[in-house]
């Protein structure tokens, strides 16, 4: 079985959500059925981007994780794009019979069999803000397929006052999910510095926010990686 991959890179650590700081080789699908306007990962996503996607069979995209493991059981993040619109399956089977953990994050758009299989599933349904609708048929799905993974979150990114009221409406239909928040970064080049101040002010917006109105369901984290390296690929 052949997976069109638009990178693997790693180990480097978690840098956002319920996994924040674990060491992680990432697989980065190509393709998604979203577009996002905020998308920081567009490289995984728009059409002119597919040329640099390899085709991989299963086995080589393992290969290459243990490779860059040493070996050594990890956590294997499937990210995208959106991994759920391939068969990632036999991948997690290799790597759990080598003592790997698995987690997967995805829009709650397609809901696949081997959503059980992960030990994380990160549901992260786009806000307003991205201009796209969530489908909560389909994340009800996703949430039936996945209920034997060993833990599923959520995780929605805020960039402003519609998006925080957003999910707060979204948490009142799923208070049973540990839910993440995160600001948005609002400049995604590669090639733009990011600005820390500007990152902390959101961040610190998004925390008054919450504490002001008494809502202490959600854990409240910055995007790490983006303020270690800004918004380089590969990291």
């Amino acid at each position: 079985m052949s997976l069109r991959i638009a990178e693997i890179f790693g180990p480097t650590i978690q840098g956002e959500g319920a996994l924040i700081g674990e060491p992680t080789v990432f697989v980065r699908a190509g393709g998604c059925d979203y577009r996002c306007s905020w998308c920081d990962s567009l490289h995984a996503v728009q059409s002119q981007f597919r040329h640099s996607w390899v085709s991989m069979e299963t086995e080589t995209v393992w290969e290459k994780v243990r490779h860059l493991s040493e070996g050594q059981p990890l956590t294997v993040s499937l990210s995208g794009g959106n991994p759920a619109i391939q068969d990632f399956g036999p991948l997690i089977a290799l790597g759990r019979a080598e003592g790997y953990r698995f987690a997967c994050e995805t829009q709650g758009s397609i809901a696949r069999p081997w959503f059980s299989d992960l030990d994380t599933l990160v549901l992260s349904p786009k806000p307003p803000s991205s201009g796209e609708d969530v489908d909560w048929d389909a994340f009800a799905a996703c949430r039936k397929f996945g209920a034997d993974a060993r833990q599923q979150v959520m995780k929605i990114v805020i960039f402003d006052e519609v998006d925080y009221q957003w999910a707060r409406k979204v948490h009142q239909h799923y208070g049973d999910l540990p839910l993440f928040l995160q600001p948005g970064n609002p400049e995604v080049d590669p090639d733009t510095p990011v600005d820390p101040q500007a990152l902390a002010a959101r961040l610190a917006w998004l925390t008054e926010r919450a504490m002001g109105d008494s809502w202490f369901a959600p854990r409240i984290l910055p995007q790490l990686h983006v303020l270690i390296w800004g918004n380089k690929r590969g990291v």
